[in-house]
């Protein structure tokens, strides 16, 4: 409940969420029920956090050299809608 001056209660929650375009509740929702401790889980490196997500097996997104060796890969289709 928002008393007085200064930010409404659950903002900066939101602004964490809309800013970093991380939903960062709903991550330590997964640490801490993965077994963590808040502080273990703010502790986790970016590559610790990708395991504990399991998002090692995640494809890398498609960037220009990919795309040039599919351009390469299937000339044949080049005009094709």
């Amino acid at each position: 409940m928002h008393q007085g001056g200064g930010t409404p209660a659950g903002a900066g929650v939101y602004h964490a969420r809309v800013m970093s375009g991380f939903d960062w509740p709903a991550l330590l929702r997964v640490g801490v029920a993965g077994g963590l401790k808040p502080a273990e889980f703010w502790a986790l490196t970016p590559a610790e956090l990708v395991l504990v997500l399991g998002l090692e097996a995640v494809e890398k997104p498609l960037n220009r050299a990919r795309l040039a060796e599919l351009e390469r890969m299937y000339s044949d289709m080049k005009g094709a809608p």
